[in-house]
Formats: C-alpha cells, sequence, structure tokens
C-alpha cells in the first residue's frame, strides 16, 4: 500500500523529536553533576524548545511533498520511517533503557552527541523535501545543530 507523503508531516516529525529532544536534556540537567554540563544541558533544552516552535510555524504552512527523482513512493516512505525510528530519541523505551545505565557525564555527552547527529540526518532530509521558501528555517535550525554538536564536543574533551 502506498503512503502520500505531506511535507507538514515531516514538520510535524521535527515538531516530536525537538519536544523529546527537550525532555531528554532536561533529564540530563537534572542528573549532571558537573556545573558545565549542567548549564550545557539546560540551553540544549532551550534550544530545542524554540526549534520546536520554528517547526510548528512551520507545520502550519505546508503541503504536499515532492518525492525525490531517485525514489518512490515506497523507498521514499520505508526511508523516511527508517530515519524516524533509528533516531536515538524516537523510542521511548529505548532512551529509558539507555538513560538507566548511563555511568557518569561523558556517556550521557556521548548520547547527546548520537542525538545531535540524528537530528542533523533528519533535518538534511526534510531540507530537500520543503519548498525553496522554507530551507532557509532548516537550514538555520541544522546550523545551530552543528554548534551544539560543536559544544557537546568540547565539554566531551574537557570532561
Amino acid at each position: 500500500m502506498a503512503y502520500f507523503f505531506h511535507a507538514n508531516e515531516i514538520a510535524k516529525t521535527a515538531v516530536e523529536i525537538e519536544r523529546k529532544g527537550r525532555a531528554f536534556y532536561l533529564r540530563l540537567e537534572q542528573e549532571a553533576k558537573g556545573e558545565k554540563t549542567r548549564e550545557l544541558f539546560g540551553y540544549l533544552a532551550a534550544e530545542e524548545a524554540r526549534h520546536e516552535q520554528i517547526f510548528a510555524a512551520l507545520f502550519e504552512r505546508l503541503g504536499n511533498v515532492e518525492l525525490p527523482a531517485w525514489a518512490t513512493r515506497e523507498e521514499y516512505t520505508a526511508y523516511i520511517q527508517g530515519l524516524i525510528e533509528s533516531h536515538a530519541l524516537f523510542s521511548d523505551d529505548m532512551v529509558t533503557k539507555r538513560m538507566a545505565v548511563i555511568e557518569d557525564e561523558r556517556e550521557a555527552v556521548i548520547m547527546a552527541m548520537g542525538f545531535e547527529k540524528d537530528t542533523l540526518l533528519f533535518f538534511a532530509e526534510m531540507e530537500s523535501l520543503v519548498p525553496e521558501s522554507e530551507r532557509q528555517a532548516i537550514r538555520d535550525c541544522m546550523d545551530e545543530e552543528r554548534v551544539h554538536l560543536s559544544r557537546l564536543q568540547k565539554i566531551l574533551k574537557e570532561i
């Protein structure tokens, strides 16, 4: 059965990714032992909330998606579903299990880096699905995700 994507469905997924990211960072902030790490996770939680608002507004403006020339609807549906389902934070059970075994801040930072990389990959795909007039907002969020990843890398070297 073919599934027809609408760009606003992709934006809705981005909203959910950001919502889950905010909850994840708030949890890490509460459990952080170091002041620098706690501040970074608090900052990242606020950033995720801001991105959530950006994608919620985008959701309201978008309509149908144009599939890439290389893909059939079935192929692309499977690809996007794979991106969503493999995202580091999209399975609440998996996050709970991983959070339960985090032994130190270093592991928490590495987990956060995985979240940021998964989000970048999803946004890179999302950028190609929306009209040109909407792409700059996604690019801006991607740039911010890159900054987040850099900050996490810097903290990782310090701890």
